[in-house]
């Protein structure tokens, strides 16, 4: 299938506390998708550039690709890279995917969702959110387990907890190039750094307490999600 055939999408929504919120999607233009997939893309990336790939692969292969960018996060509205409530983000996600599915061109369709790192994370409590919704998930390199070394101190853990309440927003946690860290290909590496719509700063304080706390909660309850 050439690109001709896809039929690319943006539209803005509103979610429930006033910010407008970035969506794109990726679908065959020339007959009925097969299924739905709903991207969640990972922690200061976005869809409409770094998932391109993937969203116009899987559009070439029958499905309709739907994506949205997180409050503080691509093209959407939000402190840049800042999180205040994680699962504020993921009640952001059902209710856009939710609204797709309940199309009337839709409701026969069986839907899947595609989470990379904080969007794997992302993707797991959409599905324990709703878990009879989705008919499947595909995570890749899914943010659901903190290596023993990382983890801080319960004792540290309280101090970021009640930092992150009245500094939530500093950019104050020191961290290596997450860029290197994340992506093995040099060509992709300089494709994410030149994405105007990817935040590249020093994770905000309650940002990184929020992925923190989930993290600690997938794993902890890994096996509702199998």
């Amino acid at each position: 299938m050439a690109n001709d055939d896809i039929k690319y999408q943006e539209e803005y929504i509103s979610n429930a506390r006033g910010l407008n919120l970035f969506t794109c999607r990726w679908s065959p233009s020339n007959y009925d998708p097969k299924a739905l997939i709903f991207l969640c893309h990972g922690y200061a990336m976005e869809c409409s550039i770094s998932m391109r790939g993937t969203g116009t692969r899987l559009a070439k292969a029958g499905f309709a690709v739907h994506g949205v960018d997180y409050e503080g996060h691509g093209k959407s509205s939000g402190l840049q890279g800042y999180i205040s409530n994680l699962n504020d983000v993921v009640a952001d996600c059902f209710t856009y995917f939710a609204s797709v599915c309940e199309k009337e061109e839709h409701r026969r369709k069986r839907k899947f969702l595609l989470g990379e790192s904080m969007g794997g994370a992302i993707a797991l409590m959409l599905h324990r959110k709703e878990p009879t919704f989705w008919d499947g998930a595909i995570l890749v390199a899914p943010m659901c387990k903190i290596v023993e070394e990382m983890k801080p101190s319960p004792m540290v853990i309280t101090i970021l907890s009640k930092l992150s309440n009245v500094i939530p927003t500093w950019k104050i946690i020191p961290n290596e190039d997450i860029i290197d860290r994340a992506i093995k290909s040099q060509e992709w590496r300089e494709e994410v750094r030149n994405n105007p719509y990817c935040y590249k700063g020093r994770p905000r304080l309650k940002t990184g307490y929020e992925i923190f706390m989930a993290s600690l909660d997938i794993e902890s309850n890994l096996e509702k999600f199998i």
